[in-house]
């Protein structure tokens, strides 16, 4: 009995869309946001990344569900967008004011670290065009009844940023179960962007009631405490045998509340320094727990991204194969390799994921 029930690929025009905030990232490069004088662009967001990550790396059909400012900034995102392949057809259009008093594109300033300095965020996205989304923007009647969609995702990040836009989401995720889409979503705790609106007591609201629509839920353990109250006593940040099986109690009360949930997944992480962690996952589905091979003392290169590789791996194994023991490590395979890049998004491919998860090594390859 397959885990779950996705829809054909020839019934559907799209095997994922995401539904979420895509913000024009800039990188310092190996110096500091505070001292830069050039910065190297590129385009991220929680959500897209899992579209973008499922389209360069796995050859899915993907489309973001966003918006933009109609703009020079707007029209860079897109093309940036376009060049990662995922279909921008679903993308909103706001008229831009010349200013930027009422819609904006946003921007996340973002240093990797190194060492002993750990990573560093500085986001911009205030009165962004999409944290302005509101129910009815979208038909999601015609997306998933007319042209078809296998699986929907979207996350705590879009949730957080305005009033409406977790109304949105809830306005989605009914409609794509309704025409039995699956629905992804990834919590993303961010503090910043819920600090000024009530904190973890309004995360935790808006997130316990997205939770009833989610048939795959995804997030670390700050994730699972921050946003839906399941606290993971005792643990510390090496992650022995025994913390791991405490997040797996987490993990039991988790679907034991949401019965909803057929999938839950959990990146596993500690960090030694910036740019040395060790990285695994656990997955449950189906009454059982499955874990991907651990990688002790992963060299990182920008840890931006990571989980949302995981993600798209996950979400790949499970629609690839059905198998949430494959699933797993095809995301923490996936995960692992988009930390040696630069940027938000997968430099991946594919057959460079199936190596590592065979245990290959990091010879040259020619």
């Amino acid at each position: 009995m397959a885990i779950l029930n996705v829809k054909p690929a020839d019934k559907c025009v799209f095997d994922l869309v995401s539904l979420g905030e895509v913000m024009l990232r800039l990188d310092p490069g190996e110096g500091r946001i505070r001292t830069a004088r050039s910065f190297r662009v590129w385009e991220g967001g929680g959500e897209y990344n899992v579209a973008r990550g499922l389209r360069r790396c796995f050859g899915m059909r993907t489309a973001l569900v966003t918006a933009f400012a109609d703009n020079e900034v707007g029209r860079l995102l897109e093309d940036f967008v376009l060049q990662g392949g995922v279909d921008v057809s679903l993308i909103k259009w706001m008229p831009f004011d010349g200013v930027g008093r009422n819609v904006r594109n946003g921007l996340n300033f973002t240093e990797r670290g190194f060492g002993v300095r750990g990573a560093v965020g500085c986001s911009d996205r205030g009165n962004t065009a999409v944290s302005q989304m509101k129910p009815g923007d979208i038909d999601w009647e015609h997306l998933f009844g007319k042209l078809g969609v296998r699986w929907l995702h979207t996350g705590g990040i879009f949730a957080g940023l305005s009033e409406t836009t977790a109304d949105v989401i809830i306005e989605a995720t009914t409609a794509a179960r309704k025409h039995g889409t699956i629905v992804s979503y990834d919590l993303n705790y961010r503090p910043s962007l819920w600090k000024t609106i009530g904190g973890k007591a309004r995360a935790q609201e808006v997130n316990k009631r997205i939770a009833k629509n989610v048939d795959v839920m995804i997030g670390n353990e700050e994730d699972f405490t921050a946003s839906l109250g399941f606290e993971v006593e005792g643990v510390d940040a090496n992650l022995s045998s025994l913390e791991i099986e405490k997040f797996k109690n987490m993990i039991k009360r988790v679907v034991s509340e949401y019965k909803n949930f057929k999938v839950v997944a959990t990146t596993l992480r500690t960090v030694k320094t910036a740019t040395v962690n060790s990285w695994g996952a656990i997955c449950w589905a189906d009454g059982q727990f499955h874990e991907a091979i651990y990688r002790e003392n992963l060299e990182i290169m920008d840890r931006v991204g990571g989980g949302d590789s995981f993600a798209s791996g996950l979400v790949y194994g499970l629609m690839a194969t059905g198998d949430a023991g494959k699933a797993v490590n095809y995301g923490a395979a996936h995960g692992a390799l988009a930390m040696t890049t630069p940027g938000d998004t997968s430099m991946a491919t594919k057959a460079e994921v199936e190596k590592l998860m065979g245990g290959g090594s990091a010879r040259v390859d020619r």
